[in-house]
């Protein structure tokens, strides 16, 4: 399938917003072995995720993401249409490590399609999709 390019494309980093920014770097580095390239600033640190660019930032619940709306930051389970699927090698290695890190494992899908899947979040509610690679056919 031949891709369209309308224009320039943007690069796209992926943010990430947590109480706790020393909490959220363990976790991420512990289970995805993000690493910190950059600190801005004390409540924002800049991750090497291999093939995207995380911006972890340091929010506090409560606090308004916009000014133009009514929603605040919780930092309870929730969920967003918008969130990022992580495609590891070895599946249970990654969800052993979310779960060591202090992560939960919502739903797996080990047999209803191509590839296993795990529905998961972080230790702050938010969530995120591990995709483990196909099944050989040995």
């Amino acid at each position: 399938m031949k891709q369209r390019v309308h224009g320039t494309r943007p690069s796209v980093h992926v943010s990430i917003d947590v109480p706790d920014l020393e909490a959220g770097l363990r976790f991420y580095e512990a289970v995805f072995g993000f690493v910190e390239v950059a600190r801005p600033f004390s409540t924002m640190a800049i991750l090497d995720a291999n093939n995207v660019t995380v911006c972890m930032h340091e929010k506090s619940a409560g606090t308004k993401p916009s000014p133009a709306g009514a929603d605040v930051r919780r930092y309870e389970r929730h969920w967003t249409p918008v969130h990022v699927d992580l495609h590891v090698q070895d599946f249970d290695d990654v969800l052993g490590k979310v779960r060591a890190a202090g992560g939960t494992i919502e739903t797996e899908y080990r047999e209803q399609g191509p590839k296993p899947a795990a529905f998961c979040c972080d230790p702050f509610g938010n969530g995120f999709c591990v995709i483990g690679e196909a099944a050989s056919d040995e």
